[in-house]
């Protein structure tokens, strides 16, 4: 025997950007080792024949909170079976590569995960529990000794660093002294030395702790200054690293500082950053304005950068359970409702019912809506800065106690209620009229009816909006703009909020509806482009390369409808509810270092319980 698996028959896109090859693949100890036609299936222990089958590189998913997860199930199911084989975790300032930081006076993977990534604090007491380790070099050596079904690309967290050298109270109050920011210096340098591939940072205005004193303050990397900034993206830099990044949307002038230092002509060498994200807001068209021409003027001979935002290959629809809403904690009114833990419904509905707090909000929700002013200008040009929108239209209930809201906007049962209130109970379903009594009846606008539904059903309503691309000829073209890269799946993170697991099979059939060569240019966006990127060795079929392999049924690709595929299930590992999707048909195999982890519809023997992946290192 010469191989262990040979693939026969394949149209094999190699993730060049190349036409494809009808060809013959084969893998001995991992990696591929012949590709041609007409290799011989008696030197292989295993043949799998994959005529009408289309093979390509296993595809990466660069914007994941997958760190989590990979420590309560390493198998990542819900990434490996859309045939995803490499993550980047450690994204947005927060992850586990210092592993052990709880201490009897801070819980800080608790304190930062909860609300920024909406996982409950269960799941997180678990995952940090298994945080043994000390370094970030152990933390390499832990995730080899996993069973890994999929491979990880670990970043430095900015928050976890500042709590390594400061502690989490300190790194939210004050700023570091220069011996700390010495060692900030060093501990970066060290890690990026063992492998790392980029460091992460976040500014976004949606992200605070979640546990007491520190409600009100946001993660610690949000606290840093341009020079702190400056002294550890130049470490990046001199390594030839990543810095993945989301811009302070409320700090203008910080964020244009910082993006400037990717420029080579400014800081003598390009510093390659990633940044969030691309998306064409529902609220304020400018953004995606802004984000290509950022990506234009950055990368441009002028500047000479070497900038990426990320593109999401989906409908931004964010899921809510009442009031629990990530977009939410952009307003200070909802962050009142999100702040109370997750169990405290009574706490809630007491927020709920003050008269003061229903008139600020009806304020908030009617701003611009109505009159002549500078924000009803705003609103009607779309250029409102804001996340969550303030239209009932907009609001499709998912789930509720009462029967027949399920599918319909929170505009329409509104209407209803109107109605309600202008006639005789009896005239309604039983259900919806005891619905109706609970709310009362003296809620007499949209914001009081919305603050209502809030009150009485909490977490029971469960209900969702598209935020950002609604247009599916403006998410190709993002998709495939050469500045951008496609991301942003957010994978392991917001477990009943959002459900991208499936976001590179979408953009594969948005490429596919165009023609087999944009198909074959998707490949390579999702496959060797984000490697070279992150200097890792994976997204190739080329010969020595680790055999990470995707068959794809490209007919089931064509009918996949992955809006349309997503579920609410419980998961085991969890302990809790969470929203995936279901490619099952559409991805026919998998392959990691060349052992099979999924076949059609089910994972294998070895899923789980037998090392594939591995932890994955900048030009290693």
């Amino acid at each position: 025997m010469t191989w262990d698996v040979l693939l026969r028959g394949a149209k094999v896109f190699d993730g060049t950007g190349a036409p494809a090859e009808l060809l013959d693949l084969a893998v001995q100890d991992g990696r591929v080792v012949a590709k041609g036609l007409g290799l011989p299936a008696e030197n292989a222990a295993s043949v799998h024949e994959a005529g009408g089958r289309w093979l390509l590189p296993g595809l990466l998913d660069i914007h994941t909170h997958e760190d989590l997860e990979v420590e309560l199930a390493p198998g990542l199911p819900e990434v490996v079976r859309h045939g995803t084989t490499s993550v980047v975790v450690g994204n947005c300032s927060i992850g586990l590569a210092f592993g052990a930081q709880r201490t009897p006076e801070q819980d800080p993977v608790v304190d930062c995960f909860a609300r920024v990534e909406n996982i409950p604090k269960t799941v997180l007491s678990k995952a940090a529990d298994k945080a043994t380790w000390r370094s970030p070099r152990e933390y390499l050596e832990h995730l080899n000794a996993l069973p890994l079904a999929a491979n990880l690309a670990p970043l430095i967290p900015h928050s976890m660093l500042r709590i390594q050298v400061m502690g989490l109270k300190d790194s939210i109050e004050r700023d570091p002294t220069a011996a700390e920011l010495a060692e900030m210096v060093s501990l970066l340098d060290d890690a990026l030395g063992a492998g790392y591939p980029g460091f992460s940072t976040d500014g976004l205005p949606l992200h605070f702790l979640a546990n007491q004193p520190h409600l009100d303050r946001r993660i610690p990397t949000q606290y840093a200054k341009y020079d702190e900034y400056k002294a550890l993206t130049d470490v990046v830099r001199r390594h030839g690293r990543v810095w993945q990044m989301t811009p302070a949307t409320d700090d203008s002038a910080l964020t244009a500082r910082l993006f400037m230092l990717t420029s080579g002509r400014l800081h003598g060498a390009p510093l390659k950053i990633t940044a969030l994200a691309a998306l064409d807001s529902a609220i304020n068209r400018m953004f995606r304005l802004q984000a290509l021409g950022f990506s234009r003027l950055l990368n441009s001979k002028l500047l000479n950068g070497h900038f990426r935002m990320q593109a999401l290959a989906a409908p931004f629809k964010v899921w809510s359970e009442g009031a629990i809403s990530p977009l939410a904690e952009a307003d200070p009114l909802m962050r009142q409702l999100i702040e109370t833990e997750l169990e405290d419904v009574e706490a809630r509905r007491k927020i709920l019912s003050d008269p003061e707090f229903v008139e600020a909000f009806r304020v908030m929700w009617e701003k611009g809506k109505t009159g002549y002013s500078l924000d009803h200008l705003k609103r009607r040009l779309r250029l409102e800065n804001a996340f969550m929108t303030r239209n009932l239209d907009d609001h499709v209930i998912y789930r509720s106690p009462v029967p027949g809201w399920q599918g319909r906007t929170m505009a329409q049962i509104y209407a209803d209620y109107r109605s309600w209130q202008a006639s005789s109970p009896a005239e309604f379903p039983a259900a919806e009229s005891q619905a109706f009594e609970a709310l009362g009846r003296d809620l007499h606008d949209e914001a009081a009816f919305f603050l209502g539904l809030l009150r009485v059903f909490d977490r029971d309503l469960y209900w969702h909006y598209v935020s950002a691309n609604r247009d599916p000829r403006v998410v190709r073209d993002l998709l495939l703009n050469p500045r951008l890269l496609p991301g942003f799946n957010d994978s392991g993170a917001h477990v009943t909020n959002m459900a991208y697991y499936d976001g590179n099979l979408r953009g594969l059939k948005i490429a596919l509806e165009d023609s087999e060569e944009t198909f074959s240019y998707m490949v390579k966006r999702l496959t060797r482009e984000p490697a070279d990127f992150f200097g890792l060795n994976a997204g190739r079929l080329d010969i020595g390369s680790p055999a990470d392999l995707v068959l794809i049924d490209p007919e089931a690709l064509r009918r996949y409808d992955g809006d349309g595929n997503i579920e609410y299930i419980f998961r085991e590992e969890y302990g809790c509810h969470q929203l995936v999707n279901r490619s099952d048909g559409v991805v026919e195999g998998v392959y990691i270092a060349g052992k099979p982890v999924w076949q059609g519809t089910a994972f294998t023997e070895i899923f789980g319980r037998e090392r594939a992946g591995r932890a994955l290192t900048a030009n290693g």
